[in-house]
């Protein structure tokens, strides 16, 4: 005990200098509470990435079966805005008059993330745009490949471009799925809305070829609130995001695909969903709602062209994963 009161006279003289210099006072609660009661951070960013290779090995893990040793690799990725895939070409209205008449550059830039804790120690991240415009975003990989004794071309030549809308991520100190199988340990709640404007690519090894490949909203002809109605002068949308398009949740809706799921820690599926058996600790992912449209310009086979194809108000509901090593 003796010890510990030196140490405690020591570090008070210690630092005694610093408190004069900076003429410290003490702080009252009322004080101190307008400190922890400040609001959240945010954080302006631009950026663009390169990356050279992504490499996944599955290593044998000296199992019965001797499976493993092969690796799956990305090669030559690029991540930044719209303007590594489409260069100079405006793709943006910022007038209004339906033509696009500003162009994206090759940054991921015009990016405003707020960062808050709730009153029930939930973090909730919520990144939008800071113009007023949708996020523009590009991605290009030069190929992926299946790598071992033997190797092939899985997909070569990728680019796409789009636009994010929205992307809000809750970490929940509560499990959103306990009843689903989840531990009570925590989960995430991610949704976005975005598109996917072109993507191109081909698959070597079948010797198929996409282009134009679009992915968007399911517009005003889908029910999305599943009251057997379609939507309809905003009456099934009327909360406001602050996002492009008139900064209306409808435009966020229609205009853009809808993705909203749950990632946490739980138990296996056991054939009912629930996951009271099997497997345990490993990582779920329940996929709440999907809502988009998706459009293949040109599907070729062989090098040559036999059409389009379109999914029209595609709906992914009830779907759950849980994913582990074996």
């Amino acid at each position: 005990m003796k010890g510990l009161k030196k140490i405690a006279l020591a570090t008070a003289v210690a630092a005694a200098p610093f408190a004069a210099q900076a003429e410290l006072t003490a702080m009252d609660d009322s004080a101190m509470g307008n400190v922890t009661g400040q609001a959240g951070v945010t954080i302006e960013l631009e950026t663009q990435v390169s990356i050279g290779q992504f490499s996944y090995t599955d290593t044998d893990g000296g199992g019965t079966d001797e499976i493993g040793g092969g690796s799956f690799t990305v090669n030559d990725i690029e991540l930044g805005g719209a303007g590594l895939v489409t260069g100079s070409n405006p793709i943006f209205d910022t007038d209004g008059s339906g033509t696009p008449d500003t162009a994206a550059t090759a940054l991921l830039d015009d990016l405003s993330i707020d960062i808050d804790l709730d009153d029930d120690g939930d973090a909730v991240i919520s990144v939008h745009t800071i113009s007023g415009q949708p996020i523009d975003w590009g991605f290009t990989a030069a190929s992926m490949n299946l790598e071992g004794t033997d190797s092939t071309t899985l997909i070569s030549g990728m680019s796409a471009w789009g636009m994010l809308a929205k992307l809000d991520i809750r970490v929940n100190t509560e499990d959103a799925s306990v009843a689903l199988g989840g531990t009570g340990d925590g989960s995430l709640n991610i949704d976005t809305a975005f598109t996917v404007n072109s993507m191109n690519f081909d698959v070597p090894f079948l010797a198929v070829g996409i282009q134009g490949m679009s992915i968007t909203g399911a517009g005003e002809n889908f029910d999305y609130d599943g009251d057997g109605g379609i939507l309809a002068d905003g009456s099934e949308a009327d909360g406001e995001f602050g996002l492009p398009i008139g900064g209306t949740e409808e435009a966020v809706l229609t205009g853009f695909a809808n993705v909203n799921m749950d990632v946490y820690k739980g138990n296996g599926l056991d054939g009912s969903g629930l996951g009271t058996s099997g497997a345990t600790d490993v990582l779920r992912v329940d996929v709440n709602n999907v809502v988009m449209d998706m459009n293949i310009a040109s599907v070729a086979i062989g090098g040559t062209s036999i059409g389009s194809v379109a999914l029209d108000n595609l709906h992914v509901q009830n779907t759950r994963m849980a994913i582990y090593g074996h």
